[in-house]
């Protein structure tokens, strides 16, 4: 993985400014640790940075490469899957490759086959292709957004980045903010709209889209998009083509030139990633163990408490798939100040607050992986399309007018200063966006009742929620230069799996009914029947009481530039309350007081040190 930005500018001559494209690449060293380019023409200006995972030696970039009379400059944040048989195809179309990186394929695929090459690309990527004949950039995003891909356009200047800090350090933009990022913080965040905008002029390029960008401006279309049909398998026949898909998924995604291992929680995702893993490397005659990593908190062990989101802890089943697999694995532990001092690093990680200490334990876990390798596999998404979260099953969430992890709105507004409130409509807000999350749902000719709402869900899952948490891991793994790659974003898996219905996803009577069914003989039979446990945080009460402390201390500072937007008598009644007034739901299954009152002060440090202008027209 890699950081990518770049700079499209038709009045200016951009050679003239080579320290400005500096600057925006420099932005993302993070992510980039291993080596630097930039690539500049009068009118398009690349940078990129490097984190070396196919062929270390060559694949420098920007890439340009010749045909005929013109040249073509790519710069590409990602990994392609499908590499080989597409360089095989090339090849025999009469193509020679100088490197052994997916780059090269990539860059080639486009000048052999133009926009439609996007069409055969299985992977994660975001690239930009600058072509000499035509004098436009072409820009993709992959089809569920794994990798990220912001842009701005602004009075005849084009800017882009993996990040927002690359757009942030060009001179011509400004960091602000108006009502619409505003209501997504304080109300929609940590989710967001699709392509919405924090950063006033600044968007995302949705998943599943390309863009060109010429002298006339740019133009945005999709190449992707979900689409409803009937499924005509039985459960049989599905599981099989399940469990086809994902080891087919899994084994290309352990293509690497460095390190690879798995982040193990012994649930059933991730534990099922690790097991075709080892069966691969065990055919493959890889001899050394694979390299396992969990994460845990200090004195969890005492203060779990268990619930219907986290019914158990996870470490007796870490250490059972441990002792099955034959794994190296690596427990990784964090203490109270380690949490709090990360929320800092993950503001900067996003230029933007995120999900608190999950936020923050993600980081530090990753920077703890990145000792031992360079690329780890992971379980995302597997909930979204495999209907696992609780909210799937439970009659209050699906009744609800609204998304599944909004159904404690009344608590997030109670927290905001009431000229605010008047200001932003936060409830108008959130209504449209879930009707206009609804009115995209591709919809099956007949579907009714039961069978229509859960096409629904599944839809806001993928759409709006899962884009949520692979934000938050791309985000945290390449702030340590630690590439994390994702088999359940597979599209084939995620177009297949949309379609089965309920009651095929749930066969057995199970939340992920088919998965279980299509693991089988994969995992011991506990495992596949253990149920969901998510995500794991602290339950330590030193946690809270220095989130407390914290908040009081910017509460007490006049100039904190949080006080503004919030209702600071209430805010600091929360910021004093003991701990058995903190189990207010906030957001989503993991989020409740403690993680309130951390994302105030993430808040506090985004509007401080990103020196925020509020834009109130």
């Amino acid at each position: 993985m890699c950081g990518i930005t770049g700079w499209v500018d038709y009045r200016k001559n951009l050679t003239s400014y080579p320290s400005i494209l500096v600057g925006m690449t420099e932005t993302m060293a993070l992510r980039g640790p291993d080596a630097s380019g930039t690539w500049l023409s009068p009118h398009c200006a690349l940078g990129h940075r490097r984190l070396s995972v196919m062929d270390p030696e060559n694949g420098a970039q920007p890439m340009t490469r010749r045909k005929g009379d013109y040249d073509y400059t790519i710069v590409y944040n990602g990994e392609l899957y499908n590499a080989p048989e597409l360089k095989r195809e090339l090849e025999q179309r009469g193509y020679r490759f100088s490197t052994t990186c997916d780059t090269e394929v990539l860059l080639v695929s486009f000048i052999e086959w133009g926009r439609e090459c996007v069409d055969r690309l299985n992977g994660i990527f975001a690239f930009a292709i600058w072509s000499e004949e035509t004098r436009n950039l072409f820009l993709v995003r992959d089809r569920v957004g794994v990798k990220p891909f912001f842009y701005s356009y602004q009075h005849g200047t084009f800017l882009f980045g993996s990040e927002p800090k690359a757009i942030l350090a060009h001179p011509s933009f400004k960091p602000e903010v108006g009502r619409e990022g505003l209501a997504e913080l304080f109300l929609i965040g940590p989710a967001r709209t699709p392509a919405s905008g924090i950063y006033r002029g600044m968007t995302e390029l949705k998943p599943g889209h390309c863009m060109v960008v010429d002298a006339s401006g740019i133009s945005v279309k999709p190449y992707w998009q979900l689409e409803s049909r009937p499924h005509e398998d039985d459960v049989d026949t599905t599981a099989s083509k399940v469990r086809e898909l994902l080891i087919d998924t899994v084994e290309r995604q352990l293509a690497s030139d460095v390190p690879v291992g798995t982040l193990l929680s012994g649930g059933l995702d991730s534990s099922a990633l690790t097991a075709i893993a080892v069966d691969f490397y065990k055919r493959n005659g890889v001899k050394d163990p694979l390299k396992t990593f969990s994460v845990d908190y200090v004195d969890n062990d005492k203060h779990f408490k268990s619930s219907v989101f986290t019914p158990n802890s996870d470490a007796p089943w870490i250490q059972r798939m441990v002792q099955h697999l034959g794994t190296q694995h690596h427990d990784i532990f964090f203490d109270t100040p380690d949490l709090v001092a990360s929320l800092r690093e993950t503001v900067y990680a996003r230029d933007m607050p995120g999900m608190a200490d999950i936020d923050g334990s993600l980081y530090l876990f990753c920077r703890e992986i990145k000792k031992n390798v360079t690329v780890a596999i992971s379980g995302e998404a597997a909930d979204e399309i495999f209907g696992g979260y609780p909210w799937f099953h439970r009659e209050e969430s699906l009744n609800a007018n609204t998304f599944p992890w909004s159904l404690s709105a009344d608590t997030r507004l109670s927290i905001l200063a009431p000229e605010l409130l008047d200001w932003l409509q936060p409830q108008a807000t959130l209504d449209a966006r879930y009707e206009q999350a609804l009115a995209e749902v591709p919809r099956l000719d007949g579907e009714t009742g039961q069978a229509r709402r859960m096409r629904e869900m599944s839809y806001l899952n993928i759409s709006r929620f899962m884009p949520t948490l692979l934000d938050r891991k791309d985000r945290m793994s390449m702030a340590v230069g630690l590439e994390v790659r994702v088999p359940f974003c597979d599209h084939r898996l995620i177009e297949y799996v949309f379609n089965i219905p309920w009651e095929i996803k749930t066969a057995g009577d199970r939340e992920k009914g088919i998965l279980r069914r299509a693991l089988k003989g994969i995992l011991p039979d506990d495992v596949l029947t253990r149920k969901k446990s998510p995500y794991p945080k602290t339950h330590n009460p030193n946690y809270l009481h220095a989130l407390q402390a914290g908040l009081l201390d910017i509460l007490n500072e006049p100039s904190s530039p949080i006080l503004e937007f919030i209702d600071v008598p209430r805010v600091r009644k929360l910021a004093e309350s003991d701990a058995s007034q903190m189990n207010l739901p906030w957001f989503g299954q993991l989020m409740s007081g403690p993680q309130l009152l951390a994302y105030l002060t993430m808040m506090n440090i985004w509007l401080k040190e990103y020196n925020i202008s509020i834009i109130r027209n």
